[in-house]
Parts: C-alpha cells; sequence; structure tokens
C-alpha cells in the first residue's frame, strides 16, 4: 500500500530533513512551504498524514485545519515552537491528532508518524460489515459514516474511532488511560485531556443526542449510555 506524507513548513531545512527521513521509509512524500500551498497541495495529493508547522505565512496551521476539505482518513500532526497547553487544545479542537514543539527529535517524529499511519491505515481497511445502532445514532463500521437522528455526521477519524468503541461498548466505564491506549495506541503528546476534548467535540456534533450519549463517570472517566435505538 502507498503511503503519503504532506510535510508543511516555511523553513526549506525542516522540510527537506523530514521528507528525507521519510523517502527513505519508503513514504511518498509531497512538501509545501505556506498554508495556501498546503492545501492545494492537499487536496490533489490526498495524504494519509500531513505533518504540519503552525506558523507560516498566507495561512496558518490552525488555519488549514479549519479549511482542510474531506479530513476522512487523514492524520494530522502540528509541529509548534510554542509547548502552551492552549494552543495544544485549540489544534485538538480542530481536528489534529497529535503534536510536536519544536526543537523536536527527527527519530520521534517518525515513530510518531509511524503509529498515525497504521492507525490510518487499520481505519481505513475492509472489514466486514458492521453496524452499530444506538439512542438514535447508527454507525456503519466498514464505512466509516455516523448518522444522528437520521443526519449524517461529519467527524475526524479519532472522533470516529472513539465513538465506534464506545458505542459498541455502551455502559462500559472507561477510564482516560484506557481510552488513550485503545483509540490513540500510544502515549500521546496531549496526554488525558485529549480524551476530554474529543468527548466535547463529540458531544457538541451531536447535540442533544451526544449530551446524552457520552457521559461522565466522575472520579473514573466516561461511558456510552445504552439508551434505545
Amino acid at each position: 500500500m502507498e503511503r503519503r506524507v504532506l510535510v508543511v513548513d516555511d523553513e526549506a531545512s525542516i522540510v527537506n530533513a523530514i521528507a528525507y527521513a521519510f523517502r527513505r521509509e519508503g513514504y511518498t512524500v509531497e512538501t509545501a512551504g505556506d498554508g495556501e500551498e498546503a492545501l492545494a497541495k492537499a487536496a490533489a495529493f490526498q495524504p494519509h498524514v500531513i505533518v504540519l508547522d503552525v506558523m507560516m505565512p498566507k495561512l496558518n496551521g490552525y488555519d488549514v485545519c479549519r479549511r482542510l476539505e474531506n479530513r476522512k482518513g487523514v492524520g494530522i500532526i502540528l509541529l509548534t515552537v510554542k509547548n502552551d497547553i492552549v494552543d495544544k487544545v485549540l489544534g485538538l479542537e480542530l481536528g489534529a491528532d497529535d503534536f510536536m514543539t519544536k526543537p523536536f527529535d527527527l527519530r520521534e517524529l517518525t515513530a510518531r508518524v509511524k503509529a498515525l499511519m497504521r492507525r490510518v491505515e487499520n481505519a481505513s481497511a475492509d472489514r466486514s460489515a458492521e453496524v452499530i445502532e444506538l439512542a438514535w445514532v447508527r454507525i456503519g463500521v466498514k464505512q466509516r459514516t455516523i448518522h444522528a437522528n437520521g443526519e449524517a455526521i461529519e467527524l475526524t477519524p479519532k472522533e470516529f474511532d472513539l465513538a465506534a468503541l464506545m458505542l459498541g461498548h455502551p455502559e462500559r466505564v472507561y477510564t482516560r488511560e484506557e481510552l488513550l491506549e485503545l483509540v490513540w495506541g500510544m502515549e500521546y503528546a496531549g496526554g488525558t485531556r485529549t480524551v476530554d476534548i474529543h468527548i466535547q467535540r463529540l458531544r457538541k456534533k451531536l447535540g442533544d443526542t451526544g449530551q446524552q450519549l457520552f457521559q461522565t463517570v466522575y472520579g473514573i472517566g466516561y461511558k456510552a449510555s445504552g439508551g434505545q435505538a
């Protein structure tokens, strides 16, 4: 399977180093030097993973996240010179999957992209048909679709994985650490706050249904309420 990575940074030395590292690993790589070029390359190249600098001319990394079309099946790792939780939260709310703070170890970035690529591939794999129905929500696991009250809901890959896991096991209580391990599959830079942010986003996107479905179990974590399908 071809594995496509788009590297976006306005510093040519960083772009070239990252691109060289991933080409050595067998990835197909495209590069961009600003936010506008990144959007054009993403539409044409359809990468599986985007390594995206935050501070760039024309459009910054957050703007690129906002304007990306067809996020389904695309993982995003943001590169930032800041190590501020506010910046991380903003990136997560816009659909980023991971963060790395500059300066970073290229080997660690490679490992994180590989892990994210595996999750994207697993999520996109052709699995046997399966449907999850719970409290007015219908999930097509193979098609990676979700409908609430008959309306299609757009989710990022990580939001979908989290929803499918929890709705597939109604009333099971998960700790934040368990959800990190099961959905993200590695020690995540954002910590357990990442889980809280994604739960909040699911609740918001599914409206009143989301508020009923994804319940907080105080002092422990979260569960999906059984309800009636």
